[in-house]
């Protein structure tokens, strides 16, 4: 390495030679220790005549004085003696600058790699115009033998510290930015998610749905509250060919009929029997308009939410592509689906067979507008017919027939059974009902069988099998129900060729990710076999059960559900499992109280729709044993029925259950058709019920 300035013509060794004692200025160290004696002056002269000669000096000069100088003057000195400093550096300015040369810049360099250095070390690696390496900068060894060189220990320590801390350093800031790359990017995807596409670029039904429920009662929005409960991010679509939000139908034939308000059919509010008015922000409604998403913002909320599209029919199913196709041609793809079509009124084939002037003046009694439009037919016109006699047409015969006496209105219930509800009841209960029907102003006609309707002037002529006549105003069809199985064609799903409706298994499952639920779903009952039901509580039950599975439940369908039916405020009853007049009944029957009637039950459940309190409630233990209280006595034919309990036998086992003007007494009925035992006297039983209680 040569010296910055040519003209001091002095070469300095290479620094990053290894350096042997040789190599070094002898008299720089030999004046430095405290010991030096004699030879201490003769540092100063050789610098003095380096400084007169232009600080040439000869390598023989520097070995002579190396040999002079005593052994105490060629060790090192102490490495923080303060006096070396001072001198080393005063000589180090004696010099002036004919020393400017490349080892003082990389001095610098070291320093600014390493921590600041002490002692005589520090001396060296101070000086501005370092002129050659020296024995300071050596490690004491075996005299005569090579040391380890400390300037290049500090060189490659300086190097390796030096080059851990730039990669501790560049490997921090590459992790804050692969931190910060990473969060940009998540938040960008989930902006995209979230965000709605530009105004204009917007469907206005989203093309891919995570949960599709097909069809808008209340199955299927007890399905969406389900699956809600289970994932509160999921995105739930319900599509729904009523052109209203998911609502209870229960009331269209029991309390809207009995309201004091006349502004009912608008805000459909009604009150329940003890005159409390359930929910009245939401009505008739499960939920206001506020509880569901914007159809067009499902895809993009935060937390998802379920969404209802009106007014909107699925006319095609790809149960292959997981497509459904919509009336208008919309195609909407999904991962999971229910079908909750439910079911449509069934018509008379008289009344099919009758022309448009006879259909013009018909109400087939299922949803919203045919509670509106038959409200404001019985305030226009003086005769309705009701043909029917289950629990739909005993309930509006029962309705309309309190406004007979308040409006001259004249109500006829015609069926071809003895007497009201006679599929269900016994005989002789079911002609005490008829009875009952009779004293709420309503001209009851039973075993009567439609043959022919025709339109004669203004009125309608209804022709019976056994020659009678009944003219009226209009007709209201309540003849059973039609599941709505369309779809069945197109997915390929099966229909059951006993009871109607789509064959699913115990898990409501029609295929892997279909699922069907309410009054279209004909299950398999693990205590009753093959049924299907259409009531309230199954629609509740079973949507709730199809929800969850939808969401990896995996969960059986082992709930009895339970019906209601109301003869207004005072008889009414409840039953569960299989009730069927053609079985064998037992009924054991007491004297009423106040509290036995429909009215009293709202005012302990708090709701008029009681499967809402017990709907999956069942009784832990059902003890029978013989007890010192009377048993109850069936009534003699004539006597009032006032409140009972009818068991309903299949091969000596009661597999069902009815519960006349007696109430919140299902969880009882629902363990013993669970149990499936025999029961020697159902009396026992039968006081379980509490009925002999005053």
């Amino acid at each position: 390495m040569q010296c910055v300035g040519e003209q001091c013509g002095v070469e300095v060794p290479d620094v990053r030679r290894p350096v042997s004692v040789e190599d070094g200025c002898g008299e720089q160290e030999a004046a430095t220790g405290p010991g030096a004696g004699g030879a201490a002056g003769r540092p100063r002269e050789a610098a003095a005549a380096r400084a007169q000669h232009g600080g040439a000096t000869s390598e023989t000069a520097a070995q002579r004085d190396h040999a002079e100088g005593p052994a105490e003057a060629r060790r090192l000195p102490p490495i923080a003696s303060g006096r070396w400093r001072t001198r080393a550096v005063g000589r180090c300015e004696a010099t002036g600058d004919m020393f400017r040369c490349g080892a003082g810049g990389l001095a610098r360099a070291l320093r600014s790699l390493s921590p600041a250095p002490r002692g005589r070390a520090a001396a060296v690696l101070q000086c501005h115009h370092l002129r050659c390496p020296s024995r300071s900068l050596m490690s004491s060894g075996v005299p005569g033998k090579a040391g380890s060189n400390l300037l290049l220990y500090l060189i490659v320590g300086g190097t390796v510290t030096g080059t851990g801390a730039y990669v501790y350093k560049t490997l921090q800031e590459n992790k804050e930015r692969f931190t910060s790359r990473v969060t940009t990017i998540t938040t960008r995807s989930r902006e995209k998610e979230s965000s709605p596409p530009a105004p204009g670029a917007q469907p206005e039904v989203p093309s891919h749905v995570p949960f599709l429920l097909i069809g808008g009662g209340t199955a299927a929005f007890a399905a969406a509250r389900s699956i809600r409960a289970r994932d509160p991010g999921a995105r739930v679509l319900i599509v729904s060919e009523d052109p209203a939000l998911p609502y209870m139908r229960p009331p269209l034939s029991k309390e809207l009929w009995f309201s004091d308000d006349p502004n009912v059919t608008e805000t459909l509010r009604f009150r329940q029997w003890n005159g409390k008015e359930r929910r009245a922000c939401f009505s008739i409604y499960f939920q206001p308009p506020s509880f569901y998403v914007p159809v067009r913002d499902l895809p993009y909320v935060e937390n998802g939410g379920v969404a209802v599209l009106c007014g909107k029919k699925v006319v095609h199913m790809d149960v292959r592509g997981n497509t459904v196709k919509l009336s208008d041609g919309t195609q909407i793809s999904y991962d999971k689906c229910l079908i909750a079509t439910g079911g449509s009124p069934r018509n008379l084939p008289a009344i099919e067979r009758a022309g448009k002037d006879v259909q013009q003046r018909l109400t087939l009694f299922r949803k919203i507008e045919d509670y509106k439009k038959l409200e404001k037919i019985s305030r226009e016109v003086k005769s309705i017919t009701i043909v029917g006699g289950g629990f739909l047409g005993s309930e509006l015969a029962c309705a309309l027939g309190r406004r007979a006496r308040s409006r001259g209105l004249e109500v006829i219930q015609l069926f071809p059974e003895n007497g009201n509800m006679g599929k269900v009841l016994p005989e002789y209960l079911s002609n005490w009902t008829t009875e009952k029907v009779r004293r709420e102003g309503v001209n009851v006609m039973p075993n009567a069988v439609v043959k022919s309707v025709s339109v004669s002037g203004k009125r309608l002529v209804i022709k019976l099998k056994d020659g009678r006549k009944v003219e009226t105003d209009h007709i209201v069809a309540a003849v059973g129900l039609e599941p709505n199985v369309e779809l069945a064609k197109s997915a390929g799903l099966e229909v059951d060729s006993d009871f109607g409706g789509f064959r699913v298994n115990a898990e409501l499952q029609a295929r892997s990710n279909i699922w069907v639920a309410g009054d279209a779903a004909c299950f398999y009952d693990i205590k009753l076999g093959r049924r299907r039901v259409e009531h309230h509580d199954h629609a509740v039950v079973s949507g709730r059960l199809a929800g969850e599975n939808m969401t990896g439940a995996a969960k059986p369908y082992w709930h009895q559900s339970m019906f209601w039916s109301d003869l207004g405020p005072n008889v009414g009853y409840e039953a569960i499992g299989l009730v069927d007049s053609s079985l064998p009944t037992v009924g054991v029957f007491a004297k009423a109280t106040a509290k036995d009637t429909p009215k009293s039950a709202t005012e302990q459940s708090g709701t008029g729709i009681r499967s809402e309190s017990e709907t999956e409630a069942e009784a832990s233990e059902v003890h029978v044993s013989p007890s010192s209280s009377p048993a109850p006595q069936v009534p003699k034919q004539g006597e009032d029925y006032g409140k009972g309990v009818i068991f309903y036998l299949r091969d000596k086992v009661v597999v069902g259950i009815v519960l006349w003007n007696i109430f919140n007494r299902m969880p009882i009925a629902r363990k013993i058709i669970k149990d499936g035992e025999e029961h020697d006297d159902l009396n026992e039983v039968a006081k379980l019920f509490n009925i002999h209680e005053d």
